[in-house]
């Protein structure tokens, strides 16, 4: 299942080059940086094979001077969703289709009304 979506942002899982991929473009990609998916979308590439491939914002690779491919796109499995709200990322599970977490607040607990004057309360009477 895709969870990801044009204009989302993601971090960078694994930006190292992974022999055992055979890709043929070094990946400028730096781990733990947060990127916007500019494209995202089934990519099929001679050597690598058919993959979920993204593009992201400010990063153009250019013409391959191996396959000349142009501006091939990184695999997704290389991201994952930069999610602020980690709770509705849980309850996104629940709906089948829909993607990862509309980034919402979390609710917040405020504080108590009386400002706390009941724990003092409660303490005086166990004395």
């Amino acid at each position: 299942m895709n969870q990801f979506y044009v204009g989302q942002e993601v971090v960078c899982l694994r930006a190292a080059y992974d022999p055992q991929q055979k890709t043929t473009i070094t990946p400028e990609l730096v781990e733990g940086q947060v990127y916007r998916i500019r494209w995202i979308g089934i990519y099929n590439h001679y050597l690598d094979g058919e993959y979920l491939g993204i593009r992201v914002e400010g990063i153009d690779r250019g013409i391959c001077p191996f396959w000349g491919y142009d501006d091939q796109p990184f695999r997704a499995d290389r991201f994952r969703p930069l999610v602020a709200d980690r709770l509705g990322s849980l309850r996104a599970l629940l709906v089948p289709g829909q993607p990862l977490a509309p980034s919402i607040e979390e609710p917040r607990r405020g504080p108590p009304s009386d400002g706390g004057e009941r724990v003092k309360e409660k303490e005086e009477e166990l004395v």
